[in-house]
């Protein structure tokens, strides 16, 4: 049998990409063949020439989105709740009140260091505490010393995390991520890709993700069929209801 390889184009900043990935580890948690399943993270910034967050000290989320999309600051609190109530429904606990602005460039390379330093596991750890400690949190995920911090809840050491942030480990594996996101069209995050050949894009139901990997254990592994020769006709056998 054949493992599935499942990447996970998202971002950290992306509030519908924290809510897929619950969805999606719902899915795997069923999937009768889930100890074959390999998933590897890859990077996708939203807005990859967004401000570090010391460039607006004390700027909330809401009122950021609002500026930038020339949209009154109520109707994207409205927006917020709703995305919220969703979160919630999935065991996440958003507050926009707190959430900080941030560029996520830095991010995405400690993801990519913490699978250098430590595997897919860790990797997959560190995704899920940068998100957490982003919309659950308020933490600041562009200060340096939060993802050391967050590398160390991560079960890394706090030293070579520091040394390979302060470096340019992981840019150039954020930017192939990014390269091989635009070459497959995918325009939007979260996007789920199976063995390059089945896709979804969307914090989809639990339910299609099951279909999806269903699916594409169905494509990988197919059942064998012995073929018959031709010209060949039934003939007297036996089976398990007698002869």
């Amino acid at each position: 049998m054949r493992d599935l390889a499942v990447e996970i184009w998202s971002d950290i900043a992306c509030p519908w990409c924290y809510i897929g990935k619950r969805r999606f580890a719902e899915a795997l948690e069923t999937f009768e063949h889930r100890d074959r399943v390999r998933v590897t993270w890859r990077s996708f910034e939203l807005q990859p020439d967004a401000e570090p967050s010391s460039a607006h000290p004390g700027q909330t989320e809401a009122a950021m989105l609002a500026e930038r999309k020339g949209m009154p600051v109520e109707q994207v609190r409205q927006m917020f709740a709703q995305v919220t109530a969703v979160a919630a429904s999935v065991g996440l606990a958003y507050d926009f009140d707190t959430v900080v602005p941030a560029n996520t460039f830095d991010a995405h390379r400690l993801v990519h260091i913490a699978g250098d330093l430590g595997g897919p596991a860790a990797a997959a750890e560190v995704v899920e505490r940068l998100m957490s400690a982003h919309f659950e949190h308020g933490r600041v995920v562009d200060d340096p010393e939060v993802l050391v911090a967050i590398a160390g809840e991560a079960g890394l050491e706090a030293g070579p995390v520091r040394a390979a942030l302060a470096s340019d480990a992981g840019a150039g594996a954020v930017r192939a991520d990014e390269a091989e996101a635009a070459a497959l069209g995918i325009q939007g995050v979260p996007f789920f890709v199976v063995d390059r050949r089945l896709g979804v894009s969307g914090a989809q139901p639990a339910e299609v993700f099951t279909q999806l990997l269903e699916q594409a254990w169905r494509d990988a592994n197919p059942p064998l069929a012995i073929p018959t020769i031709a010209g060949a006709a039934d003939a007297e056998a036996c089976g398990p209801d007698g002869c």
